[in-house]
């Protein structure tokens, strides 16, 4: 796990300190899959790099507020294709043949067989970049 006591990771957490655990229960399974991963830990994202960025966590406003569990997490993934499940919040083509999907987390639980294979498949597409 990586260190999040540097002065960045706590901005990042600043008034969502209830979604630390999904952010830890999230990169305990990322960096067991996927043990080459780099975090940058920035103000308003913190992104995951293997040889090119295929993920990131945020609080980016994807819903309307009421209707975001509290504490969420945006999962955000570069995929080939478009994503479809009724889990995908927001998702669009930034360039031709490269989806931007966001998928909240609302529990620890949501950390699942599922998303982990989205994220497999979003580092895949990266390292063929």
């Amino acid at each position: 796990m990586p260190e999040l006591d540097n002065q960045h990771a706590l901005l990042f957490f600043h008034k969502h300190e209830g979604a630390l655990p999904l952010f830890e229960a999230f990169v305990e399974k990322i960096l067991t899959m996927h043990p080459d991963t780099k975090l940058c830990i920035q103000k308003t994202q913190i992104s995951f790099y293997a040889r090119h960025l295929y993920a990131c966590v945020s609080f980016l406003p994807v819903r309307k507020k009421a209707e975001l569990p509290d504490p969420y997490l945006v999962v955000t993934l570069s995929l080939p294709e478009p994503l479809e499940s009724w889990r995908v919040a927001a998702k669009t083509e930034p360039y031709s043949g490269r989806w931007t999907t966001h998928i909240v987390l609302g529990s620890v639980e949501e950390v699942d067989e599922e998303l982990l294979g989205w994220v497999h498949q979003a580092y895949l597409f990266a390292g063929r970049k």
